[in-house]
């Protein structure tokens, strides 16, 4: 299990001028093969954390902070948990650019994925890169 990659659900999102970028994540007991998206983990990771974003508007409005890219999945190797994620997510809100927080996740995670939902369609995770 210490070698299982580990899941991170990520919303980039704006409060009240403010930005704020919550996570949720997991290790993979199973990892999905090479070109499928962890779908049933994937979609529990990103309701995980699309309930704890939605509380979150008790103190005020929210907005995406990135458009399409604003909720994102990513795999990530354990050992790039305790400093490369805290340090993109901390670069994220001090800069606001995300141009730079994808390119940052890129280096440290060979798999990633765009989290969408269109009406009367389930979910959809689209790989990122």
């Amino acid at each position: 299990m210490a070698d299982s990659p580990y899941l991170v659900a990520l919303a980039l999102i704006d409060q009240g001028g403010r930005r704020a970028l919550p996570l949720a994540g997991k290790s993979q007991a199973v990892v999905a093969a090479e070109g499928d998206a962890p779908d049933q983990l994937g979609k529990e990771l990103a309701l995980d954390l699309l309930l704890r974003v939605w509380q979150r508007s008790d103190d005020g409005p929210l907005q995406r902070a990135a458009a399409a890219d604003s909720l994102l999945l990513v795999e990530l190797p354990m050992e790039r948990l305790p400093e490369d994620l805290p340090q993109i997510k901390a670069d994220w809100l001090s800069s606001g650019d995300t141009t730079a927080c994808l390119e940052a996740l890129k280096r440290i995670s060979s798999r990633a994925w765009r989290l969408s939902s269109e009406k009367f369609k389930p979910v959809a995770l689209t790989p990122l890169w």
